[in-house]
């Protein structure tokens, strides 16, 4: 098992954690006419309770 040979200063430790960054989550409208709520790529609406494209749309939650 790989173990560091010596101990990683405070400075570097830090400026290798700095480079961890959090993105906004990318939203997608949805394609239910009457909703055009935001939500989710890949997810059921959460108002609507529909998913999937225009042409294959489905119910998947009663609203």
């Amino acid at each position: 098992m790989a173990v560091p040979k010596r101990k990683m200063s405070r400075s570097n430790t830090r400026s290798r954690r700095a480079q961890w960054k959090t993105t906004a989550p990318s939203l997608v409208t949805c394609v239910n006419p009457a909703c055009r709520a935001k939500h989710l790529q890949h997810t059921v609406c959460p108002t609507c309770g529909q998913y999937g494209a225009k042409g294959e749309r489905r119910q998947v939650v009663e609203s």
